[in-house]
C-alpha cells in the first residue's frame, strides 16, 4: 500500500507541475491570439492538448493526477509545447515515468571503433 501511495503522490505532483508550466507559457509563443476576454493566464488545457497532439480529456486527466500511462513521445510533445528547460523536462519524466529518463542532450554513449 505504501508504494501505491507514492505513485498517487507522484501523479498529483505531475498534475501540479503541468498546470504551473502551462500557466507560464504565453499563448503568443505558439501563435495563439488571445483577445481581450481571456481570463486564463498562459495556455488553456485544450490548447496544450491540441499542440501536443493528444485529446483534451486525456491531458486533463494528467493534470488532475488521474491514473494515466503517457508514452515518452507524449511526454516529449508536452515538454516541447510547454517550452520546458532540460532540467524541467527531466523532472517531467521523473514524475511521469521515472524508469524512462531520457539521455541528456550531448551525452551519447560512445560506440567502440572496430577495425
Amino acid at each position: 500500500m505504501l508504494q501505491r501511495t507514492g505513485v498517487a503522490d507522484r501523479r498529483k505532483e505531475l498534475g501540479r507541475f503541468l498546470r504551473a508550466m502551462r500557466e507560464r507559457v504565453e499563448p503568443a509563443r505558439h501563435g495563439i491570439s488571445t483577445g481581450t476576454r481571456r481570463r486564463a493566464s498562459g495556455l488553456l488545457r485544450e490548447e496544450v492538448a491540441l499542440l501536443a497532439g493528444i485529446s483534451a480529456t486525456w491531458y486533463t486527466w494528467l493534470e488532475q493526477g488521474r491514473e494515466a500511462n503517457p508514452s515518452a513521445q507524449v511526454l516529449n510533445a508536452l515538454a516541447d509545447v510547454l517550452k520546458l528547460l532540460p532540467v524541467e523536462r527531466e523532472h517531467l519524466f521523473k514524475l511521469a515515468k521515472p524508469e524512462w529518463l531520457p539521455e541528456p542532450p550531448g551525452r551519447e554513449t560512445p560506440r567502440p571503433i572496430h577495425g
